[in-house]
């Protein structure tokens, strides 16, 4: 699968007719007869391939104007593996896109951001993805205002604001010719609750391509969890969450073909943003198929690939907190790391009100924590001066880890920093930035694994071997550190 791949028919009417969910989200069928778009998958009778087009987003198919299949939903489908794959300006837009960056900032925002003028904006996007970001935005704003439609009892007014639209008539004018349905219509159609809604309390499913491995992925959630701010409990990650318009707090439980995503919101307009970057967390647009198959390429990973395949690179809500997280676990064990975060958090941490109790702060912001007394900082001398120097370049905006940076320029910012060596901005780079081709050559485990496997375990030997593996490092990374009995390797009992 590549970019661009909607412009190969053939392709994808072969995609279509078998249903291939593998997939979803990468490109989309608009029918003509009908005036209905699709994703590849959908379980209806596929269309005449006469009859077909094919477009690089939903946006770019409203745009044109079809409407959403009502059977196959392709507006829920995963997103696009591209734009967590590639640090080009598209992918960067698209990643601020989904946190919400056009609603809150509109396109002058988004531009000023990304370093490019509005046009170069409107005409990249526009080349690669048939709609530009007004478009794409409002196709979000869209599918925002149907997950409240079909999971809450809220009154339309406030569904409307919540999900970024400025006025209702824009709202119900948007739904109608998008889904081809009222909002109320919307909402009578939808599956009856079986159990009573919690007030404020947003259920909804987070949709991925198969295979996800869970292990690994919430092992590692669980295993580095910071009191306070993260739990395991009855089978789901739990954890509070900083929003642009407050806060939130999120149960995030894995299910054989999606995870269960229960949010509370302090703030309604904030529930784009919370799901994009729960998605983000979970690595759940990327496409294990391609990662997996370039990795069992290798006779020495294909066993560990067909053994648990799906692995995903576990990452964060919050790009400084984990790079706060990150030096505080510089040469110490899991455990230590845990409790010297869980310190700062107790101290300096807002606090917040669990309906369920068990979580009680936000981790710190790096204003927060610039305003600390380095004195106070229970660590030695070396790692406090790096942890607050980090701290002051975050804060003052000298360094930024936003969805918008370019991986390669703020991985030579971060080893510039006094501390900070390979390991540390390489797995800031793959947590926290999302470069699926980051590498740990010298990570103690990643070592440990390569020599019972039979892999050089020098970092240059090992680095000059990995070379096959890239794009994805970063999925070899947790492969190799499955081979060990850590409990990042499992999901919690």
């Amino acid at each position: 699968m590549q970019n661009g791949m909607y412009t190969d028919r053939e392709r994808c009417v072969r995609a279509v007719q078998s249903k291939d969910a593998r997939f979803d989200g990468w490109f989309f069928t608009a029918v003509l007869t009908t005036r209905i778009y699709c994703r590849p998958s959908c379980p209806v009778v596929p269309p005449k391939p006469a009859n077909m087009t094919f477009h690089p987003s939903a946006a770019a198919c409203q745009q044109a104007g079809f409407r959403a299949c009502k059977r196959c939903r392709p507006d829920t489908s995963p997103g696009s593996p591209e734009w967590n794959r590639r640090a080009d300006l598209v992918a960067r837009a698209m990643r601020l896109i989904a946190d919400g960056v056009v609603d809150r900032e509109g396109v002058p925002g988004l531009a000023g951001r990304l370093g490019y003028s509005t046009r170069q904006i409107e005409r990249q996007l526009l080349a690669e993805l048939g709609a530009g970001p007004l478009a794409l935005a409002r196709a979000q704003r869209a599918q925002t205002a149907r997950i409240l439609i079909e999971t809450t009892p809220l009154p339309m007014a406030d569904i409307a604001f919540a999900a970024g639209f400025s006025a209702i008539r824009t709202f119900n004018d948007t739904v109608r010719e998008v889904f081809a349905l009222s909002p109320s219509d919307l909402r009578s159609r939808a599956p009856r609750r079986t159990t009573g809604h919690t007030p404020g309390v947003l259920s909804l499913r987070l949709p991925f391509r198969l295979p996800l491995n869970p292990d690994n992925l919430f092992g590692h959630l669980a295993a580095t969890a910071v009191p306070g701010v993260e739990e395991w409990r009855d089978g789901s990650y739990r954890r509070t969450l900083r929003l642009p318009y407050g806060h939130g707090i999120v149960a995030l439980t894995p299910r054989p073909d999606h995870i269960v995503c229960r949010l509370t919101l302090s703030d309604l307009r904030d529930l784009t943003v919370a799901i994009s970057r729960c998605r983000r967390m979970l690595d759940l647009d990327a496409d294990p198929v391609a990662v997996d198959d370039q990795l069992r390429a290798d006779p020495v990973l294909a066993p560990l690939v067909d053994k648990a395949p799906g692995r995903r690179v576990p990452r964060t809500v919050d790009e400084a907190e984990f790079a706060v997280r990150a030096v505080l676990g510089q040469q110490v064990s899991t455990v230590a790391a845990r409790t010297h975060a869980a310190r700062l958090v107790t101290a300096h941490g807002e606090t917040v009100e669990d309906p369920e109790g068990g979580l009680t702060h936000l981790f710190p912001s790096p204003e927060a924590l610039a305003a600390v007394d380095p004195a106070t900082l229970a660590m030695p001398a070396t790692r406090r001066t790096t942890l607050t120097t980090l701290i002051d370049r975050l804060a003052d905006g000298a360094i930024h880890l936003g969805l918008e940076g370019d991986w390669a320029q703020t991985r030579a910012q971060l080893l510039a920093l006094p501390g900070f060596g390979p390991w540390t901005a390489d797995v800031i780079a793959m947590r926290a930035l999302g470069d699926p081709d980051a590498f740990l050559p010298t990570d103690l485990g990643i070592r440990r694994a390569a020599r019972e496997l039979g892999l050089p375990s020098t970092p240059a030997a090992l680095t000059a071997r990995a070379a096959a593996w890239r794009p994805w490092r970063a999925y070899a990374v947790q492969y190799l550190w499955a081979t060990d009995s850590h409990p990042i390797n499992f999901l919690p009992v």
